[in-house]
Protein backbone atom coordinates (compact mmCIF):
# COMPACT_ATOMS: atom_id res chain seq x y z
CA UNK A 1 0.00 0.00 0.00
CA UNK A 2 1.80 3.69 -1.20
CA UNK A 3 2.33 5.24 2.01
CA UNK A 4 0.05 8.31 1.35
CA UNK A 5 -3.24 5.70 1.21
CA UNK A 6 -1.36 4.23 4.95
CA UNK A 7 -1.21 7.84 6.57
CA UNK A 8 -4.75 8.66 5.08
CA UNK A 9 -5.97 5.14 6.89
CA UNK A 10 -4.51 5.36 9.84
CA UNK A 11 -5.84 9.45 10.28
CA UNK A 12 -9.41 8.02 9.31
CA UNK A 13 -9.24 5.16 12.38
CA UNK A 14 -7.85 7.71 14.53
CA UNK A 15 -10.23 10.08 14.15
CA UNK A 16 -13.34 7.44 14.68
CA UNK A 17 -12.20 4.49 16.44
CA UNK A 18 -15.82 3.01 16.37
CA UNK A 19 -15.87 2.94 12.61
CA UNK A 20 -15.36 -0.88 12.86
CA UNK A 21 -17.93 -1.25 15.68
CA UNK A 22 -20.65 0.16 13.37
CA UNK A 23 -19.88 -1.45 10.07
CA UNK A 24 -19.76 -4.97 11.65
CA UNK A 25 -23.46 -4.33 14.02
CA UNK A 26 -24.48 -3.80 10.53
CA UNK A 27 -24.10 -7.66 10.19
CA UNK A 28 -24.87 -8.12 13.90
CA UNK A 29 -21.51 -8.92 14.94
CA UNK A 30 -20.38 -7.54 17.89
CA UNK A 31 -17.74 -5.79 17.77
CA UNK A 32 -15.28 -4.49 20.88
CA UNK A 33 -15.33 -0.66 21.16
CA UNK A 34 -11.93 0.63 20.69
CA UNK A 35 -10.81 3.33 21.89
CA UNK A 36 -7.25 3.42 20.44
CA UNK A 37 -6.19 2.15 16.46
CA UNK A 38 -3.50 2.02 14.31
CA UNK A 39 -2.90 0.79 10.58
CA UNK A 40 -0.16 -1.53 10.74
CA UNK A 41 2.07 -2.76 7.63
CA UNK A 42 0.09 -5.11 5.10
CA UNK A 43 3.76 -6.60 4.83
CA UNK A 44 3.23 -10.19 6.35
CA UNK A 45 6.49 -11.28 5.60
CA UNK A 46 9.03 -12.77 8.34
CA UNK A 47 12.11 -10.74 8.25
CA UNK A 48 13.37 -12.05 11.33
CA UNK A 49 13.30 -15.87 11.77
CA UNK A 50 11.29 -17.56 14.41
CA UNK A 51 11.43 -21.23 15.51
CA UNK A 52 8.32 -23.40 15.66
CA UNK A 53 8.32 -26.71 15.78
CA UNK A 54 5.58 -29.70 15.60
CA UNK A 55 6.48 -32.97 17.00
CA UNK A 56 6.06 -34.75 13.52
CA UNK A 57 4.92 -33.88 10.32
CA UNK A 58 3.89 -37.07 8.11
CA UNK A 59 2.95 -36.38 4.19
CA UNK A 60 1.18 -39.06 2.57
CA UNK A 61 0.71 -39.95 -0.84
CA UNK A 62 -2.06 -41.77 -2.44
CA UNK A 63 -1.30 -43.88 -6.27
CA UNK A 64 -3.40 -41.54 -7.52
CA UNK A 65 -1.88 -38.32 -6.85
CA UNK A 66 -3.27 -36.81 -4.15
CA UNK A 67 -1.77 -35.64 -1.17
CA UNK A 68 -2.25 -35.00 2.77
CA UNK A 69 -0.65 -33.81 5.26
CA UNK A 70 -0.36 -35.03 9.16
CA UNK A 71 0.84 -33.38 12.01
CA UNK A 72 1.35 -34.92 15.10
CA UNK A 73 1.63 -33.08 18.57
CA UNK A 74 2.20 -34.03 22.24
CA UNK A 75 0.45 -32.21 24.46
CA UNK A 76 0.68 -32.75 28.20
CA UNK A 77 -1.50 -30.09 29.72
CA UNK A 78 -4.36 -27.50 28.58
CA UNK A 79 -2.09 -24.63 27.09
CA UNK A 80 -4.05 -21.80 25.37
CA UNK A 81 -0.61 -20.44 24.28
CA UNK A 82 -0.47 -23.87 21.56
CA UNK A 83 -3.58 -22.52 19.44
CA UNK A 84 -2.05 -19.92 17.95
CA UNK A 85 1.30 -22.28 17.16
CA UNK A 86 -1.58 -24.66 15.71
CA UNK A 87 -2.93 -22.59 13.54
CA UNK A 88 -0.02 -21.26 12.24
CA UNK A 89 1.41 -25.11 12.04
CA UNK A 90 -1.67 -26.15 9.97
CA UNK A 91 -1.94 -22.89 7.62
CA UNK A 92 2.01 -23.18 6.94
CA UNK A 93 1.63 -27.27 5.73
CA UNK A 94 -1.37 -26.07 4.03
CA UNK A 95 0.54 -23.55 1.57
CA UNK A 96 3.87 -25.57 1.75
CA UNK A 97 2.39 -28.77 0.24
CA UNK A 98 -0.63 -27.52 -1.10
CA UNK A 99 -2.56 -30.25 0.47
CA UNK A 100 -5.33 -30.51 3.10
CA UNK A 101 -3.36 -30.65 6.55
CA UNK A 102 -4.63 -32.81 9.96
CA UNK A 103 -3.71 -31.82 13.16
CA UNK A 104 -3.59 -34.94 15.55
CA UNK A 105 -3.35 -34.14 19.09
CA UNK A 106 -2.08 -37.05 21.64
CA UNK A 107 -2.75 -36.23 24.83
CA UNK A 108 -2.17 -38.80 28.57
CA UNK A 109 -4.88 -37.79 30.75
CA UNK A 110 -8.83 -37.06 29.73
CA UNK A 111 -8.67 -33.21 31.46
CA UNK A 112 -6.04 -32.66 28.49
CA UNK A 113 -7.80 -34.59 25.97
CA UNK A 114 -11.29 -32.91 26.63
CA UNK A 115 -9.99 -28.87 26.10
CA UNK A 116 -8.16 -30.00 23.04
CA UNK A 117 -10.92 -31.64 21.34
CA UNK A 118 -12.59 -28.19 22.19
CA UNK A 119 -12.79 -25.77 18.74
CA UNK A 120 -10.09 -23.59 19.36
CA UNK A 121 -11.70 -19.87 17.58
CA UNK A 122 -9.77 -17.53 16.42
CA UNK A 123 -11.75 -13.77 15.52
CA UNK A 124 -15.28 -12.89 16.83
CA UNK A 125 -16.64 -14.74 19.97
CA UNK A 126 -19.61 -14.95 17.75
CA UNK A 127 -17.93 -15.20 14.24
CA UNK A 128 -14.55 -16.30 14.38
CA UNK A 129 -12.44 -16.64 11.13
CA UNK A 130 -10.53 -19.67 11.77
CA UNK A 131 -11.39 -22.75 14.08
CA UNK A 132 -8.98 -25.37 14.84
CA UNK A 133 -10.80 -28.50 15.39
CA UNK A 134 -8.08 -31.25 15.92
CA UNK A 135 -8.29 -35.24 15.86
CA UNK A 136 -7.16 -36.20 19.54
CA UNK A 137 -6.48 -39.34 20.73
CA UNK A 138 -6.40 -39.96 24.92
CA UNK A 139 -6.44 -42.28 27.34
CA UNK A 140 -10.30 -42.04 27.18
CA UNK A 141 -10.56 -43.10 23.27
CA UNK A 142 -7.37 -45.46 22.96
CA UNK A 143 -7.65 -49.03 24.20
CA UNK A 144 -4.83 -50.31 26.67
CA UNK A 145 -2.50 -52.83 24.80
CA UNK A 146 -0.61 -54.92 27.11
CA UNK A 147 -1.25 -58.51 25.36
CA UNK A 148 2.25 -58.98 23.77
CA UNK A 149 -0.06 -60.81 20.86
CA UNK A 150 -2.51 -58.13 20.47
CA UNK A 151 0.14 -55.41 20.14
CA UNK A 152 1.50 -57.45 17.40
CA UNK A 153 -1.53 -57.52 15.49
CA UNK A 154 -1.47 -53.64 15.22
CA UNK A 155 2.05 -51.85 16.09
CA UNK A 156 1.07 -48.53 15.43
CA UNK A 157 -1.91 -48.83 17.62
CA UNK A 158 -0.23 -50.31 20.07
CA UNK A 159 2.25 -47.22 19.80
CA UNK A 160 -0.61 -45.12 20.34
CA UNK A 161 -1.40 -47.05 23.52
CA UNK A 162 1.71 -46.52 24.63
CA UNK A 163 1.84 -42.67 24.46
CA UNK A 164 -1.92 -42.12 25.58
CA UNK A 165 -1.40 -44.04 28.75
CA UNK A 166 2.10 -43.13 29.55
CA UNK A 167 0.58 -42.35 33.32
CA UNK A 168 -1.52 -45.57 33.27
CA UNK A 169 -0.65 -47.92 36.15
CA UNK A 170 -0.18 -50.44 33.56
CA UNK A 171 2.32 -48.73 31.44
CA UNK A 172 5.15 -51.24 31.96
CA UNK A 173 3.26 -53.84 30.75
CA UNK A 174 1.96 -52.05 27.54
CA UNK A 175 5.61 -50.60 27.01
CA UNK A 176 6.82 -54.39 26.90
CA UNK A 177 3.87 -55.58 24.40
CA UNK A 178 4.76 -52.65 21.98
CA UNK A 179 8.49 -54.07 22.83
CA UNK A 180 7.89 -57.13 21.53
CA UNK A 181 5.51 -55.77 18.60
CA UNK A 182 8.78 -54.34 16.90
CA UNK A 183 10.47 -57.08 16.14
CA UNK A 184 7.33 -58.29 13.69
CA UNK A 185 8.04 -55.29 11.61
CA UNK A 186 10.91 -54.11 9.30
CA UNK A 187 13.84 -52.13 10.72
CA UNK A 188 12.37 -48.52 9.45
CA UNK A 189 9.62 -49.12 10.51
CA UNK A 190 10.72 -50.19 13.92
CA UNK A 191 13.24 -47.65 14.33
CA UNK A 192 10.73 -44.85 13.20
CA UNK A 193 7.88 -46.45 15.80
CA UNK A 194 10.47 -46.39 18.62
CA UNK A 195 11.60 -42.77 18.24
CA UNK A 196 8.15 -41.62 17.86
CA UNK A 197 7.65 -43.55 21.31
CA UNK A 198 10.62 -42.08 22.94
CA UNK A 199 9.48 -38.40 21.92
CA UNK A 200 5.73 -38.86 22.60
CA UNK A 201 6.13 -40.24 26.38
CA UNK A 202 7.66 -37.00 27.44
CA UNK A 203 9.61 -36.88 30.44
CA UNK A 204 9.27 -39.26 33.43
CA UNK A 205 9.23 -43.02 34.45
CA UNK A 206 7.37 -44.39 31.19
CA UNK A 207 10.16 -42.67 29.19
CA UNK A 208 13.16 -44.60 31.26
CA UNK A 209 11.28 -47.84 30.99
CA UNK A 210 11.23 -47.57 27.44
CA UNK A 211 14.90 -46.55 27.24
CA UNK A 212 15.44 -49.44 29.71
CA UNK A 213 13.60 -51.64 27.00
CA UNK A 214 15.38 -50.11 24.10
CA UNK A 215 18.70 -50.79 25.38
CA UNK A 216 18.39 -54.00 27.20
CA UNK A 217 16.97 -56.05 23.57
CA UNK A 218 19.19 -56.98 20.96
CA UNK A 219 17.31 -54.71 18.27
CA UNK A 220 17.95 -54.73 14.45
CA UNK A 221 18.76 -50.86 14.89
CA UNK A 222 20.13 -50.65 18.16
CA UNK A 223 22.86 -48.73 17.56
CA UNK A 224 20.80 -46.02 16.26
CA UNK A 225 18.71 -46.01 18.46
CA UNK A 226 21.62 -45.58 21.10
CA UNK A 227 22.49 -42.86 19.05
CA UNK A 228 19.58 -40.72 19.21
CA UNK A 229 19.93 -41.48 23.28
CA UNK A 230 23.48 -40.27 22.95
CA UNK A 231 22.80 -36.89 21.29
CA UNK A 232 20.15 -36.45 23.18
CA UNK A 233 21.77 -37.03 26.64
CA UNK A 234 24.27 -33.95 25.21
CA UNK A 235 21.26 -31.68 24.32
CA UNK A 236 19.63 -32.46 27.59
CA UNK A 237 23.44 -31.44 29.68
CA UNK A 238 24.12 -28.63 27.56
CA UNK A 239 20.24 -27.41 27.88
CA UNK A 240 20.73 -27.80 31.67
CA UNK A 241 23.92 -25.45 31.61
CA UNK A 242 22.13 -22.84 29.90
CA UNK A 243 19.49 -22.82 32.60
CA UNK A 244 22.13 -23.12 35.53
CA UNK A 245 24.34 -20.05 34.43
CA UNK A 246 20.94 -17.92 34.03
CA UNK A 247 20.15 -18.94 37.44
CA UNK A 248 23.64 -18.32 38.71
CA UNK A 249 23.42 -14.89 37.22
CA UNK A 250 20.04 -14.79 39.03
CA UNK A 251 18.09 -13.81 35.41
CA UNK A 252 14.21 -15.14 35.75
CA UNK A 253 13.34 -18.10 33.25
CA UNK A 254 9.62 -18.39 32.89
CA UNK A 255 7.95 -21.95 32.56
CA UNK A 256 7.71 -21.42 28.65
CA UNK A 257 11.26 -20.54 27.95
CA UNK A 258 12.39 -22.85 30.34
CA UNK A 259 10.29 -25.74 28.29
CA UNK A 260 11.90 -24.32 24.97
CA UNK A 261 15.36 -24.45 26.31
CA UNK A 262 14.77 -28.17 27.67
CA UNK A 263 13.02 -29.12 24.45
CA UNK A 264 15.92 -28.16 22.27
CA UNK A 265 17.78 -30.80 20.59
CA UNK A 266 20.02 -28.94 18.16
CA UNK A 267 23.35 -28.95 19.83
CA UNK A 268 24.57 -26.13 17.51
CA UNK A 269 21.75 -23.85 18.52
CA UNK A 270 22.09 -24.80 22.38
CA UNK A 271 26.19 -24.04 22.24
CA UNK A 272 24.63 -20.75 21.16
CA UNK A 273 22.43 -20.15 23.37
CA UNK A 274 25.19 -21.35 26.25
CA UNK A 275 27.74 -18.82 24.52
CA UNK A 276 24.90 -15.83 24.72
CA UNK A 277 23.42 -17.43 28.91
CA UNK A 278 26.43 -15.13 29.97
CA UNK A 279 26.00 -11.84 28.67
CA UNK A 280 22.19 -11.45 28.14
CA UNK A 281 19.98 -8.85 30.59
CA UNK A 282 16.80 -11.27 29.61
CA UNK A 283 16.39 -14.84 29.20
CA UNK A 284 14.35 -13.95 26.09
CA UNK A 285 17.78 -12.03 24.92
CA UNK A 286 19.06 -15.83 24.13
CA UNK A 287 16.79 -16.28 21.12
CA UNK A 288 17.45 -13.11 19.31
Amino acid sequence: MPSSQHEALHRIFRDNPGLFSHAFKMLNIDFPASCEVAVVDTDLTEIKPIERRCDTVMLFKTPWGSKQVVISESQMRPNDDKIAAWAYYLSYTHIKFECPAVLLVICQDKDTAKWAREPKRIGLADHPCLIVCPIVLGPDNVPQINDPAEACKDVVLAMFSALTHARSPKVNAILEALDVALNTVDTDTAQYIAEQTEIGLGAGLARQTWRRLMTMQNYRFKSEFAEILRSEGEARGEAKSVLRILKRRGIPVTESVQERILGCTDLALLETWLDRSFEVTTAEELFD
